[in-house]
């Protein structure tokens, strides 16, 4: 018995039968992917212990028509077929007396008959590293030639191209080229008919190299359109390629108009909605989606006509109306069903579990996870894990149920660079406390996440900006804020909308509460909140309350407290009637300390003491700034008071003014300063604040030289200025070392302390019931 290309295989089949009719047992496990030919192997291993005399046992949900079971003879060797295309095999029996399972017969042997050897050959999808594993892949160039004679050279270079050399994909595509017309181009035929080997966002390889060898062919306008088209889809997974994909998808789309072909014009359109992808394009989505259905109807192409859907779906969910997404994927799924497409059960029910999820409906989600798994294993769908892996991440994150995993997404982009998987790890590792890493990601992915694009790009600004909304510096945020505020008013959307992850405004809000612009930071959390009532997005909903009742509860006035009070009690309300837990763990009231906190001067350092955690920071004016804030809770302390070390300090006289031209023009040049000034307070930004001083004090020590130039008295003294920059940019120095050395202290400080010209420390939930200083 031979097959091509894999005499090494049968000799080692070869050898465990001869083990085996020795008296000798044995596992072998046949791996690779679809269409390697394992269960052709299989069958040629029961020919080959058919010929040795071995009795052949078949086992499993593929096992073929067996032939009448004979009686066993006593001390019968049997060879075991297992072609399950499971990982999941059962043991087979060593040379022992008692076997480890009998075999898949009808027949038992006579319980006066010892059993005889017992070998498994079993085809499974992964190796369970039980046994010796024959690792079937593509077959080389020269013996693929012989699997199929009779083609053109250069149609059977592009067919083992497209199949990767794998026997089953090349002997079907294969014979769909013997039945060509004469006139039709194999290559190009290839390039368009070979299914892609890739998952989203993947490489195929092989499949661009034809594509780019069919657009080198002379080929008709229609049909170079749709080679051109598919390209760019395909280097949709080359995220260095954004220029050529557009220059691909533009002279596609010119070429197919031309051709007046609707067919073409839709197949071509859907491609370029792939390959260009752009996030800020949701109107031309939905209206490029509206052309595809009216051109696919025209040209009678149902299974273009249900991309469409598909696209109208997507853009609709993007918009923030998931009503009209929800009704164009129940339109989506029966169109697609009555096209014949087998996938489109499971793009369908990955996308329900999603809008599952999204309610709250979170034990419907994870029945519909399940029948995404099972859907997808029977039809092949090679994204199937990843979208089920998608829907269960997203449900752990949600509930707080479970740590967020973070392996799975670091493997995601070793795989696939470049498209921002390492956003979402980033995003996993502050879920699961792992906060210095997680600040770290974001501090090396921030650049190449801002200059970026494509259908993972705002969920990637998205998982930043949590990580940057917690624990990020604020120039971090202030360019995450500013990345994600044109999308504001819309839902942050994955790809093809497997995987919302809430309301643009719910991130913009907490950006704005790091950046301390809580009116700001209010607004938004307002339109996130109006979104997700509007859409039944109770978990969404639930998350946003409790965002704003943080927000809220820094601010003075008695009605944002009591405000502040009910999003808390309507967020614990919706989190514990959903099982929310990790939601509920954050909204309970962290008990103060019941003792005191100490910040001491220990000769020549400061000394923290706080539940455990300790720090010790050199003597300085921040930390001497700290001291006087927390003796004193609750007031207000001018910078100036805490600069001079005391209270009711005046300013001194101020400079001279110039004419009325330079004073004019000096006045514009000051109050500019002072705008960026404040913009840096607010922003935590100490760099730009004393760039922005240095000018400032340079510009008044020109003024004091020019002695001689009358005017009035300023109304606005610089000293006051130096004081508020010098004593924020000192006290939020010692902030951050206390927070390398204890972190838990040091972001009490930060939620308590508020600079400005009026500095005051104002206690947060969890802190100490008194410190001690």
């Amino acid at each position: 018995m031979s097959l091509i290309g894999r005499d090494q295989e049968l000799s080692e089949i070869g050898a465990l039968l001869d083990r085996l009719r020795a008296g000798l047992g044995g596992r072998i496990v046949v791996t690779g992917p679809p269409g390697a030919g394992k269960t052709a192997l299989l069958a040629a291993a029961a020919e080959l212990a058919a010929r040795r005399g071995i009795r052949v046992e078949y086992t499993g949900d593929r096992a073929p028509s067996v032939p009448p079971v004979t009686p066993y003879r006593p001390g019968e060797p049997v060879l075991l077929l297992a072609d399950t295309g499971s990982a999941g095999i059962e043991p087979a029996s060593e040379p022992a007396s008692e076997p480890a399972s009998e075999p898949a017969s009808e027949l038992a042997p006579d319980s006066a008959a010892p059993p005889g050897p017992r070998a498994l050959l079993a085809a499974a999808r992964e190796h369970t590293g039980d046994g010796t594993e024959l690792r079937l892949g593509g077959l080389p160039g020269t013996e693929f030639a012989v699997l199929v004679p009779g083609l053109p050279p250069d149609a059977v270079h592009a067919l083992w191209l497209v199949s990767g050399g794998l026997p089953g994909p090349a002997l079907s595509l294969a014979e769909r080229l013997r039945g060509l017309d004469a006139d039709v181009d194999p290559v190009a035929h290839l390039a368009l008919a070979a299914p892609s080997r890739a998952q989203f966002l993947e490489l195929d390889l092989g499949l661009v190299r034809v594509l780019e060898a069919a657009a080198e062919r002379p080929l008709a306008p229609a049909v170079r359109a749709r080679v051109l088209a598919r390209l760019a889809r395909e280097l949709l997974a080359d995220s260095t390629a954004v220029a050529r994909r557009r220059d691909l998808a533009d002279t596609a789309l010119g070429l197919a108009r031309a051709s007046g072909d609707p067919g073409t014009v839709a197949e071509v359109l859907d491609s370029r909605l792939h390959a260009l992808w752009d996030p800020a394009a949701t109107a031309e989505r939905l209206a490029t989606a509206e052309e595809i259905v009216a051109r696919a109807r025209r040209a009678g192409d149902a299974a273009a006509e249900s991309r469409g859907l598909f696209w109208r779906f997507v853009a609709h969910a993007e918009a923030g109306d998931l009503a009209a997404a929800e009704a164009a994927l129940g339109v989506y799924a029966r169109s697609a069903e009555q096209a014949g497409h087998t996938d489109a059960r499971v793009v369908a029910l990955a996308r329900q579990a999603m809008l599952a999820t999204v309610r709250g409906r979170f034990d419907e989600a994870e029945a519909l996870a399940d029948e995404v798994l099972a859907a997808g294993n029977r039809a092949g769908v090679r994204d199937t894990e990843r979208l089920v892996g998608s829907v269960r991440h997203q449900l752990a994150v949600v509930r707080g149920r479970a740590e967020a995993p973070v392996e799975p997404w670091q493997r995601m982009a070793r795989r696939l660079p470049g498209h921002y998987f390492e956003a979402t790890a980033a995003r996993a590792m502050l879920e699961a406390g792992r906060d210095v890493e997680a600040g770290l990601e974001l501090e090396r992915l921030l650049p190449a996440v801002l200059s970026g694009t494509g259908p993972r790009w705002t969920g990637a600004l998205a998982d930043l900006a949590a990580v940057a909304a917690r624990i990020g510096s604020p120039a971090a945020a202030a360019a995450l804020y500013e990345a994600l505020l044109p999308y504001r008013g819309r839902l942050v959307v994955w790809g093809g909308a497997n995987t919302i992850t809430g309301p643009v405004d719910d991130y913009l809000g907490r950006l704005a509460a790091r950046l301390d612009r809580p009116a700001a930071a209010v607004g938004h959390l307002d339109a996130a909140e109006e979104l997700s009532r509007r859409l039944g997005a109770l978990p969404w909903l639930a998350l946003t309350l409790a965002a704003r009742a943080q927000v809220l509860t820094r601010r003075d006035g008695t009605a944002d407290r009591e405000r502040a009070a009910r999003d808390a009690e309507e967020a614990r309300s919706i989190a514990g009637r959903l099982g929310m837990d990790g939601l509920l763990r954050a909204l309970r009231p962290p008990a103060p300390s019941g003792g005191a906190w100490h910040w001491v001067l220990d000769g020549r350092d400061w000394r923290l003491r706080a539940d455990g955690e300790s720090a010790r920071i050199p003597d300085g004016r921040g930390p001497r700034y700290l001291r006087a804030l927390l003796a004193a809770p609750g007031q207000e302390i001018p910078a100036l008071d805490l600069v001079a070390g005391g209270s009711g300090l005046a300013a001194p006289p101020a400079d001279p003014l110039l004419d009325d031209t330079a004073r004019a023009a000096y006045r514009r040049r000051l109050a500019a300063l002072d705008e960026r000034l404040d913009a840096a307070d607010r922003a935590g930004d100490m760099d730009a604040a004393a760039a922005v001083q240095a000018e400032r004090g340079a510009l008044l020590a020109e003024l004091r030289r020019s002695a001689g130039l009358g005017g009035r008295p300023r109304a606005h003294g610089d000293e006051a200025e130096r004081a508020r920059v010098g004593a924020t940019w000192a006290l939020w120095g010692t902030v951050r070392r206390i927070e390398a050395a204890a972190p838990l202290a040091g972001a009490h400080l930060r939620a308590s302390l508020r600079t400005g010209r009026l500095m005051r420390y104002q206690p947060a939930p969890g802190g100490p019931g008194r410190w001690q200083v």
